[in-house]
């Protein structure tokens, strides 16, 4: 899970959301938001934890490089999939209990490529993302801890009404997901599914494949696989150039 973020995801071909007017109610937005990212909000979260390193990753190997517009994942309608799944966790709670979302995003930012990334973290900024954004100096300097780390804090001090981890890395999730799970909180693995197959078996967790989001993606994925091959037959793209071995 190495591979950074930049690499394979540019910044987005237009925002997602529309910046606040100055003077307007939407001003208040950020101060109550900060409350729930700095934890000085004590409602349980409904916890979204996007790895965008990994999932950028699998999406460029199913496309088999860079996303164009078309095929980058809008997050204003996994947004919006985030509101109604925290709408449907809090509608079997305790009517006196609230709970909130918290929709985070974890990435590298490789030294130099600030000015490329910018715009993409400022687009998930402005739809009501957090960023957690970390200097890729090395190979071993990804956001695994980092993530791990925010999960373990909300469930320790906020408490989690529900925990939704998009990622394929099952080495680094998939024994803290089932400790969180072993509580009785709903776990959710977002993925795409040629991936994932470590949260597809595993009972204790629900799996989502992200196109399977509405209008996450404006066209569907060239998705082709063994299970669903052509009756004359598909070429499978490789998942890196053949130049990758000389590294």
């Amino acid at each position: 899970m190495s591979d950074d973020v930049t690499a394979t995801q540019p910044a987005p071909s237009r925002n997602t959301g529309s910046a606040p007017q100055s003077g307007s109610s939407e001003t208040a937005a950020p101060s109550r938001f900060g409350d729930t990212i700095s934890g000085q909000s004590g409602t349980p979260r409904v916890l979204l934890v996007w790895d965008a390193p990994n999932m950028d990753m699998g999406l460029g190997a199913i496309l088999g490089g860079r996303p164009t517009a078309a095929h980058r994942p809008r997050f204003d309608a996994l947004g919006r999939w985030l509101l109604q799944r925290t709408a449907d966790i809090s509608a079997t709670r305790d009517a006196a209990t609230t709970v909130e979302p918290e929709a985070t995003v974890f990435t590298n930012i490789v030294p130099g490529s600030a000015d490329v990334v910018r715009p993409w973290v400022d687009a998930l900024r402005n739809v009501g993302y957090a960023v957690f954004a970390k200097p890729k100096l090395a190979d071993d300097s990804d956001v695994d801890s980092d993530m791990l780390d925010h999960i373990a804090l909300r469930r320790h001090t906020v408490g989690l009404a529900g925990l939704i981890v998009a990622s394929a890395d099952g080495q680094a999730f998939r024994e803290p997901l089932l400790e969180v799970a072993a509580d009785g909180i709903p776990v959710t693995v977002i993925g795409f599914r040629e991936h994932a197959s470590w949260a597809l078996t595993t009972e204790e967790l629900e799996f989502v494949d992200l196109e399977d989001i509405p209008a996450v993606f404006r066209e569907p994925l060239p998705r082709i696989g063994l299970d669903s091959l052509p009756d004359d037959g598909a070429w499978l793209t490789p998942f890196r150039p053949l130049q990758a071995l000389l590294h």
